[in-house]
């Protein structure tokens, strides 16, 4: 056995990294903005407690209009709580969920634990959706993998290590398409992927599917955006499940449309069960189940969200909205956690492309008040280890990354730069060395922001110029408005005059105390880059929605 994922099991079973099956077993597209639970709706209203309430993760937003429906077909009231992936889960396992019944894309890891099997009373799957991928065609053309080809994962790992596969994908650190689509991929390349051991794991193979991963994200909202910008030269591929890659090409948006490939293999499907959580609320539910089960709800569910039925009439009469003559095999997920967890950290740490950012801070004498500067020294704290909880293990800053920090408030302040070295104890001290940094900060003074702002953008160009094998992006922190030096229209002229490197550098905004938003958004869109709302959740928390986005 590897002595090298040997270890990493080692530190992954003392760590309980569990997320990452989490992240395996339970569907997504997830906002990362979505990772704490909002209301369905405006979120105005206060919730009607005697509903049906379902906790559901947010790629299931445009199934929202089954509450109506299956109020009037069955009479029970229904209502809808979307939340992330993580938070959704860990509740249901903690008996936290404050739901009748979940709905995620997969229930695995949820059964895989003692408690979640103590919580879960039934449950039925509904529907179906492979995870694919979808070339853009005159690529997949070139490639030869049009018509009856059989495209196998090891062609597809070639491709990308040869640069003529370079896709988009949710982060496989926080979401299940991308954790799904690495697992698939060490399960395809193991000899007996039905008992997948850490000796069996073909990390070369990892290595040279990884090598065309070009667009990060944590939202396929978000993904499609940046893709359908892109698609050409830069990016020629979208990872994610088969109901997303056929909306997309019925959406008139792309340049081509999207060959859709399904592996020789195999390929790993969302069955999304429906699981009951309040054993009191068990008549309700089955009414509920029968009517998604049943024609109507199967068929809707067909036309309007392209994922596949599970009635078998229904399927039949709705077989042409689905690509024909494709074997869908099912590729085996292993049991062995340690795997799975041994995997994911050598995603974050050894196999993706390093990360390079830089923390644009907001210094100014406001941040003294109502616990802002807490809350951001929380935050940095957070990324250099000072959160051992599963989701602060895998947000915090990895293996080979470069982090600079640009405070900033009258004046753009000098900067600090942190390289996290791969040697265990290093990293320890570097950490320590970022935890005493944060706690050092100094609050007084004005805002200066978009002058900091564009000084970052600046000196990331230039990293990138030296060393261009990092994904970039700078993360925006402002509690305020600008008070000093350019504003908006003075920033925005500025941008334009930067070289095309600095443009091709998102910045995340993030949403705080009595920052200007309208202005936040627009350098977000102006960068191609996001916005996080800190101002209703946790500043920690958007840090680590933020992380999935890197």
């Amino acid at each position: 056995m590897n002595e090298a994922l040997k270890a990493m099991a080692k530190v992954a079973v003392q760590v309980r990294m569990a997320l990452a099956f989490l992240l395996a077993m339970v569907g997504l597209g997830l906002a990362a903005c979505d990772n704490a639970p909002a209301p369905s709706g405006n979120g105005k209203a206060a919730p009607d407690s005697a509903a049906f309430s379902i906790l559901a993760t947010s790629d299931l937003r445009d199934a929202e209009a089954l509450a109506g429906m299956i109020q009037r077909a069955t009479g029970v009231k229904t209502r809808f709580v979307f939340g992330g992936t993580m938070e959704s889960a860990d509740k249901v396992i903690n008996g936290k969920a404050d739901a009748d019944a979940a709905w995620f894309a997969n229930a695995k890891y949820v059964l895989s634990d003692p408690a979640g099997q103590a919580r879960v009373k039934m449950q039925e799957k509904i529907m179906l959706s492979p995870l694919v991928i979808g070339v853009s065609r005159s690529d997949a053309q070139r490639l030869g993998w049009t018509g009856d080809a059989k495209v196998t994962w090891k062609a597809v790992a070639e491709a990308a290590q040869s640069g003529r596969l370079r896709y988009a994908m949710s982060n496989p650190a926080s979401s299940n398409q991308g954790f799904m689509a690495l697992m698939g991929v060490a399960a395809a390349f193991a000899d007996k992927p039905e008992a997948l051991t850490l000796a069996d794991v073909r990390k070369d193979r990892v290595r040279e599917f990884l090598a065309g991963y070009k667009l990060v994200g944590d939202n396929s909202t978000y993904l499609s955006e940046r893709f359908i910008e892109k698609q050409g030269a830069e990016i020629n591929a979208f990872i994610n499940y088969e109901s997303w890659l056929l909306s997309l090409n019925q959406s008139g948006k792309l340049r081509e449309p999207l060959a859709l490939i399904y592996p020789h293999e195999g390929v790993a499907t969302a069955d999304y069960p429906l699981l009951l959580l309040n054993d009191a609320k068990r008549a309700d539910y089955v009414k509920i189940v029968d009517y998604l089960k049943g024609a109507e709800a199967q068929r809707w569910l067909a036309e309007k969200t392209l994922r596949r039925p599970l009635n078998p009439e229904i399927a039949r009469q709705t077989a042409s909205l689905f690509p024909s003559g494709r074997l869908l095999v099912e590729l085996p997920f292993t049991a062995d956690r340690a795997v799975a967890d041994a995997l994911l950290d050598a995603y974050m740490n050894q196999f993706r492309t390093p990360i390079a950012s830089v923390f644009v801070l907001d210094v100014s004498g406001s941040m003294k008040e109502a616990g802002r500067r807490q809350g951001l020294v929380e935050s940095l704290r957070f990324l250099a280890g000072g959160d051992d909880s599963i989701t602060g293990r895998l947000a915090r800053l990895a293996s080979r990354e470069r982090v600079i920090m640009l405070p900033f408030s009258t004046t753009v302040l000098p900067t600090q730069r942190f390289d996290i070295p791969a040697d265990d104890q290093a990293k320890v001290q570097t950490f320590a060395q970022i935890r005493r940094y944060a706690d050092g900060l100094r609050m007084e003074g004005r805002t200066r922001l978009y002058d900091a702002a564009l000084a970052a953008l600046k000196l990331l160009a230039d990293e990138k110029t030296e060393s261009p094998g990092y994904l970039y992006s700078v993360v925006l922190f402002t509690d305020g408005q600008s008070n000093e030096g350019l504003d908006l229209a003075g920033f925005k002229q500025a941008y334009r005059q930067l070289p095309t490197l600095a443009r091709s550098i998102p910045v995340f905004a993030i949403l705080y105390g009595e920052g200007n938003v309208g202005e936040l958004e627009e350098v977000a869109a102006l960068t191609r880059g996001k916005t996080f709302d800190a101002r209703k959740v946790r500043l920690p928390t958007v840090f680590r929605e933020i992380r999935a986005y890197q």
